[in-house]
């Protein structure tokens, strides 16, 4: 459940902005801040099962963005390459000038997560 919730909330980092403002807001209740089904409803004035509905579909919805356009996927690949591109730089050392280094730290720096 702890993977799925995570795996949620990144997916809602990376396309929340395209998904419709309400359906954002609840998932974003849901996931991020916590709240029940009832906490949400009552707080956007809908029936619970308005709620339930909304996260199944807007879930469903964040899933085929995924698997259509893979930005989470990439951006995960990034990362680690990067990593391990600063990894072998560190262990080669002197072998390798100092700017690489420095380059590959600004871009793990961009693509990190943290």
């Amino acid at each position: 459940m702890f993977e799925k919730n995570l795996e949620i909330g990144y997916l809602l980092d990376f396309y929340g902005d395209i998904l419709p403002e309400r359906r954002r807001d609840i998932l974003d209740l849901y996931y991020n801040d916590d709240l029940s089904l009832s906490e949400i409803a009552e707080q956007m004035g809908i029936t619970r099962q308005a709620v339930r509905d909304s996260i199944k579909k807007t879930e469903q919805e964040l899933f085929f963005y995924e698997e259509k356009l893979g930005l989470r996927r990439r951006f995960t690949e990034a990362e680690s390459r990067v990593g391990k591109a600063i990894s072998l730089c560190k262990a080669a050392g002197d072998t390798l000038p100092p700017a690489l280094a420095e380059e590959l730290e600004a871009i793990r720096r961009v693509v990190s997560l943290d």
